[in-house]
């Protein structure tokens, strides 16, 4: 690959224009949470489909994974993340236009698809575009401004609510991304190739499947990728899942808060989550520096999150917004994983191991935000409370999440 870093200023545009985008994906991601309470009412949801709908996101947005880390490797950021961008407006017009639940389920699938290469992109970019000691920091960074469109998908929305109503919430939010696209279009460089990758373009179509997967089967046996890939599936993906969805109907159906209650709570959360990852782009390179890396702090890290899970299981109806923000803030050690994977493969193969991570990650929360739910339904249909069914749905998630660790433990001795 060519190495093309940016001037300062041409950089910090590329980064504007990336969170940009990367801000609305995660708006879309977390929006469920508010309107659950409205969502129920309205189509009749049980916890079972809730989740479903929620994780639908992430279900399109994982199908997506390993063709777009191929793609994002030989056409470029730009492209790719532009021409997916164009499916996450129809996803979010189908949305607003839904009348059934079935209908909401694949215009959430849709938009997922649509967001997918938001992060991918710029951290696939970022690798040729940035020297390396700032990588940490413009990684870090982007997950902050993840975590303001996680805000923004809070009592903002809880305020527009009454006054637009949630179909025109997701119309705005399409125009939004057509926004993004003319920036990204004016200020992201183009994606320059070798000779050699050109000539792969042109290659017959078997050929080119062939070395997609076997470019991929060369990431999944680096033995350091397959340490983290339970902890990534479910603390990482769970971080993902409970932000974006169960933290708010715990507040609700647990706690008791009511909707504008629990709206404030994900506020307040997601404020805590800017804040984390905006101090741990300041502070990782500093950590590198004095020989502390990513394997490091999360080894010691991550059990101060079961801590807070524990809390959480045995405070039960006390358990509201503040335990909730915690075990948000004590998950974003796992969040490290994520950088430290694109960085551990060179950099032809960034996009792909990125992907294939991402792949992970986005499977897990999927199957945490619907096995949640199920699992709720099932221990309310064994005779338990809803708080006590909530409770016994976390206690599996926190065993899940120690197995997942231990695993991580044993192996990473022989990752790097």
């Amino acid at each position: 690959m060519i190495n093309e870093v940016l001037p300062r200023k041409a950089a910090v545009w590329v980064f504007v224009a990336f969170a940009c985008a990367y801000f609305l994906s995660t708006l879309l991601r977390a929006i469920t949470a508010t309107l659950s309470p409205t969502f129920t009412n309205e189509f009749g949801l049980e916890a079972k489909d809730l989740g479903l709908l929620a994780g639908g996101y992430f279900l399109g947005f994982a199908a997506t994974q390993l063709p777009m880390g191929h793609w994002l490797d030989q056409r470029g950021p730009k492209t790719v993340v532009m021409s997916f961008l164009g499916v996450a407006v129809l996803g979010c017009l189908a949305f607003a236009w839904s009348t059934s639940f079935s209908g909401l389920l694949l215009a959430r699938v849709l938009i997922g698809v649509g967001v997918s290469a938001c992060l991918m992109a710029p951290l696939t970019g970022y690798r040729r575009w940035l020297l390396v000691d700032k990588q940490q920091r413009a990684n870090s960074w982007m997950l902050m401004t993840g975590s303001m469109g996680m805000l923004a998908s809070t009592l903002p929305v809880q305020w527009l609510l009454p006054v637009i109503g949630w179909r025109w919430i997701f119309v705005g939010l399409a125009f939004l991304l057509v926004l993004s696209m003319w920036l990204m279009r004016w200020q992201v460089p183009e994606w320059r190739t070798n000779p050699s990758i050109v000539q792969d373009k042109q290659a017959d179509a078997t050929s080119a499947w062939n070395g997609i997967w076997s470019s991929y089967a060369q990431v999944w046996r680096t033995p350091y990728f397959k340490s983290l890939v339970p902890m990534g599936f479910f603390s990482y993906g769970g971080l993902i899942a409970m932000q974006t969805l169960w933290a708010g109907p715990w507040m609700i159906k647990v706690s008791g808060y009511t909707p504008l209650q629990a709206a404030t709570g994900l506020f307040w959360v997601n404020v805590s989550m800017l804040v984390t990852f905006w101090l741990w782009g300041l502070i990782t390179p500093h950590l590198y520096a004095r020989g502390f890396n990513a394997n490091q702090l999360m080894t010691y890290g991550v059990p101060v999150n079961f801590c807070v899970q524990l809390l959480i299981i045995l405070s039960g109806e006390q358990a509201g917004a503040l335990p909730w923000t915690l075990f948000c803030i004590t998950s974003s050690f796992v969040a490290l994983s994520q950088p430290a994977v694109g960085m551990a493969f060179p950099t032809a193969l960034a996009g792909r191991a990125l992907s294939a991570y991402n792949l992970v990650l986005f499977l897990g929360v999927f199957v945490v935000q619907w096995g949640f739910g199920l699992m709720v339904d099932a221990f309310k249909w064994k005779g338990m409370s809803e708080s006590q069914s909530f409770q016994a749905a976390m206690s599996v998630y926190l065993a899940c999440c120690v197995v997942s660790y231990l695993y991580y433990l044993k192996h990473k001795s022989d990752s790097r």
